[in-house]
């Protein structure tokens, strides 16, 4: 059995299949987007209607193996790790992942796991070396093992400025406030910024427990709880997406030092 089919096999995902078709009908999803994490932690994948889950969570979908190295090229010009020659990676949702897009109700979302290409001839179905997030799961799936149950958890600060941006849309290279580390009345300049990025962080299960302003120009930090490595990653990723939101919800420019 290949790594894909242990992996669509396990013991009790049928039921989280099932589970999510569930939620699909009763919140009236009609898109979902499939996606993973690339070398650098940009967000990729695809959309695909929900009519589909069922299928796509048995078979995967497939996209061109340069997807997690952004389809960048080196300075020959040349496809980073894979050619165009090359077959295309499966991602599998994992559908334990799976939540509501809060500012468009029509939408969800699941991350993936990524895999060998099914017709490959050396080690068809593996595990793809280049996902880093299924290497995280991996790895932390030895640490638990090797240390009988422990697991490994993280917490993160995000550290990121709001910045303001010229009307053609590029950055002015200033924050939205003033740089005044803690002082409230800066916080509460960006008041409807962070409030909005809590509630659709709540919406999306992040349990945010505190924030501050801080040494720069609309740097502003707002923290969740912390949790196992993986649920953190994934945390951090949908953090960054909601951001980005709100950014083009209020016209100003979501920028992450992490």
């Amino acid at each position: 059995m290949t790594d894909l089919e242990k992996h669509v096999s396990k013991p009790g995902r049928d039921k989280l299949v099932k589970q999510v078709r569930e939620k699909i009908n009763e919140l009236g999803i009609t898109y979902i987007y499939f996606q993973f994490i690339s070398v650098t932690g940009r967000i990729v994948g695809k959309g695909i209607p929900a009519d589909h889950w069922e299928r796509i969570s048995e078979r995967g979908f497939q996209l061109v193996y340069g997807s997690t190295a952004n389809l960048f090229v080196d300075r020959n010009k040349n496809y980073i790790g894979y050619g165009p020659e090359s077959l295309e990676l499966v991602g599998i949702p994992d559908p334990e992942t799976f939540v509501q897009l809060p500012w468009d109700k029509r939408v969800g979302r699941v991350y993936c796991t990524c895999f060998r290409n099914r017709e490959e001839r050396e080690n068809p179905g593996g595990h793809l070396t280049s996902d880093c997030r299924g290497n995280l799961r991996i790895h932390h799936e030895e640490f638990t093992k090797k240390y009988k149950g422990l697991h490994l958890r993280v917490g993160t600060e995000p550290e990121m400025m709001w910045l303001t941006k010229n009307e053609d849309g590029t950055p002015t290279g200033k924050g939205f406030s003033k740089p005044y580390c803690y002082h409230i009345d800066q916080f509460e300049s960006l008041r409807p910024v962070f409030m909005k990025v809590i509630e659709y962080s709540n919406a999306m299960g992040l349990d945010m427990i505190q924030g501050d302003h801080e040494d720069a120009p609309g740097q502003l930090e707002l923290n969740w709880m912390f949790d196992d490595v993986l649920r953190n990653a994934d945390r951090l990723s949908t953090y960054r997406q909601i951001c980005a939101q709100v950014a083009r919800e209020h016209g100003i420019i979501a920028c992450f030092m992490v």
